[in-house]
């Protein structure tokens, strides 16, 4: 198992240990064991970009996990070594040791965006690579590179692709992950604004119970959404408002703020958040899992149960004191200026003409 220190690698792990198999995870840093909580599994060390220290790591296994990866955009060159060529180090790894499956974690993001109003399925046509977006590129060309390795050296690759995680990581001590981040940003109010797009919501223990599945019974050189949800942003967030009962006025920017952004990201202007960030939440990720739920026998659990699990859990960490703090962001700094908008009652007179121009505004 590779990426098990990560959110859903660490998912993976701990239902592959209480299913009774065995697992040897790989680590480079031995401080971020600390995130699997009290999960025992055999360790060793290795760089998933080491080909020696991969061989190594998957000698005597039977199936390879191959979670690990960035949910990132820059910088460009680590984000396109560890999500692209890893996955084909991986499999390289496991045919020269006889490992005879590899499970690779890929990501919705991998398949590409699909048209507004459509909903997408594994078959779609990559169309993401003309939108210069780091992640979406990088993890369709590890999925590329995977699938090639695997039919050139007979190793059976099985690709799953969640949708927007949410839920709880193995070890509820550890702050928060990338895709959670929405929800505890939320409720400390630093949420200014989000930007008109789709998403799917899937629950992190689903997805890990889809990866063992895919182990099992995924056909080989097939890809399998792990999703559960569709939904947009600012239905997501009138979703968390309501679960958690706090309210606050977030702003619906429209999508074409992401090509402005990516101007003013290259005039060198300042902003709150990456161009990547805002053009990646324009697009429009709403997946169907019935493919999943066909052949792997996935199953979602409901939108509201893991919302109201990612609060409490994000509730704890803020009464622990381990959130809340440090110096203000320009995120908190718009929240607040938001809410001050509110109070004015500037906000309801812009959402009132957002109406009746046939746009939503408002996100509470």
């Amino acid at each position: 198992m590779t990426g098990a220190t990560g959110f859903v690698g660490g998912h993976v792990t701990a239902q592959l240990l209480a299913a009774g198999h065995e697992v040897r995870v790989t680590y480079r840093d031995s401080a971020r064991l600390a995130r699997l909580g009290p999960l025992k599994p055999e360790t060793v060390k290795a760089d998933v970009l080491d080909r020696a220290a991969m061989r190594a790591a998957v000698k005597g296994c039977d199936v390879l996990f191959h979670a690990a990866g960035m949910v990132a955009a820059k910088p460009v060159d680590r984000v396109w070594e560890v999500n692209a060529l890893a996955p084909r180090i991986a499999v390289e790894a496991a045919a020269e040791e006889g490992v005879r499956r590899v499970v690779l974690t890929s990501s919705v993001a991998g398949i590409g965006p699909v048209e507004r109003g459509a909903v997408g399925n594994e078959a779609h046509v990559y169309r993401g690579g003309g939108l210069g977006l780091t992640y979406p590129d990088a993890k369709h060309e590890g999925e590329v590179e995977a699938i090639a390795a695997g039919t050139r050296l007979g190793v059976e690759v099985v690709i799953v692709n969640p949708a927007y995680v949410l839920g709880v990581p193995v070890d509820r001590l550890q702050p928060g992950e990338t895709s959670t981040r929405i929800v505890g940003n939320y409720l400390l109010g630093r949420v200014p604004a989000v930007v008109e797009g789709g998403t799917t919501i899937c629950d992190v223990r689903d997805v890990a119970a889809g990866h063992l599945a895919a182990a099992e019974r995924g056909k080989a050189g097939e890809r399998y959404v792990l999703g559960g949800h569709n939904t947009d942003w600012a239905s997501l967030i009138a979703r968390v408002a309501k679960v958690s009962g706090v309210r606050y006025p977030v702003m619906v920017l429209p999508p074409e703020i992401g090509p402005l952004a990516r101007r003013a990201e290259d005039l060198h202007l300042p902003l709150a958040v990456s161009a990547e960030a805002m053009m990646l939440m324009a697009q429009n990720w709403n997946y169907s899992s019935r493919k999943a739920e066909r052949e792997l026998d996935y199953r979602a659990r409901p939108l509201d149960a893991t919302l109201r699990d990612t609060i409490e859990w994000y509730r704890e960490l803020i009464v622990d004191g381990v959130l809340g703090h440090g110096a203000r962001s320009p995120l908190s700094v718009g929240a607040a200026g938001m809410r001050l908008a509110d109070r004015t009652g500037a906000l309801r007179l812009a959402d009132a003409v957002g109406r009746l121009a046939g746009r939503r505004l408002l996100a509470r």
